[in-house]
């Protein structure tokens, strides 16, 4: 029993660890965007002057740019702590391939952002301006069009997390592809709502936002077959290992 006991303190003391160095890590690099907020909101609006209805638009215009950066920044370094809290319980070769995800958690949540960025973004700011160009004078506020940039893309940095995501949990025996299939048309509902809620109320924006988030679900099945296939010929090979010695 107090082994047990001594055992459960020592993994709530390792999450302590893992929490307190990804937290710092957020904040380093939320100073980091704090310092470079000028060339950040310069490289989203150009030339182009926007209005502030106070000084505390300001302030919130800085933080809230800097913690853009600290969250992308910060993905990463998060993996990497999760990886190592799990990493005793894993294999040698499931502590490998699961190593392996980190660099793409980061670089898919860039493209992710890219793309609302540049593709929907656009389109569905397009679609507002001119449904109310002939009844009202279009003037932005800082702090309104950076809100509604950070909604047309923050959700798809994190959606496009997902064939990652499903790799990882994959390669730790938690999901399989079996599961994936079974449940895809209860995922697609949900990504055709959340494509529908987020795009303008015309078909061709629904259809633009719809396509690439049901194509990633399945390329996250078609992966987490890749996945499952290798971790049960990895598993029969450590079981024929066994038996031999």
């Amino acid at each position: 029993m107090e082994d047990k006991e001594l055992n459960l303190v020592d993994h709530l003391e390792e999450l302590r660890k893992r929490i307190i160095i990804s937290a710092l890590a957020f904040v380093v690099f939320f100073i980091a965007g704090f310092i470079y907020v000028d060339d950040i909101y310069r490289w989203f609006v150009g030339d182009t002057k926007l209005m502030v209805l106070g000084p505390s638009d300001i302030m919130w215009i800085y933080f809230m740019l800097a913690t853009v950066i600290a969250v992308a920044g910060t993905i990463p370094v998060l993996a990497l702590q999760i990886w190592l809290f799990v990493k005793p319980a894993l294999r040698p070769i499931e502590r490998k391939i699961t190593l392996s995800y980190i660099p793409a958690l980061f670089f898919l949540f860039l493209l992710g952002l890219a793309f609302g960025y540049f593709a929907i973004f656009p389109m569905v700011l397009d679609f507002l301006v001119k449904m109310g160009q002939d009844m009202f004078v279009t003037n932005f506020t800082a702090e309104r069009y950076f809100s509604f940039i950070m909604n047309m893309t923050l959700p798809f940095g994190v959606l496009f997390e997902l064939p990652v995501v499903v790799m990882f949990l994959t390669s730790l025996g938690i999901i399989n592809p079996y599961l994936l299939t079974k449940v895809r048309k209860y995922a697609y509902f949900v990504l055709i709502i959340i494509a529908v809620v987020i795009t303008p109320p015309d078909f061709m924006s629904d259809f633009v936002v719809t396509l690439p988030l049901l194509l990633l679900y399945e390329i996250s099945i078609n992966l987490s077959k890749f996945v499952y296939r290798k971790r049960l010929k990895k598993l029969q090979q450590e079981e024929d290992e066994i038996i031999e010695a």
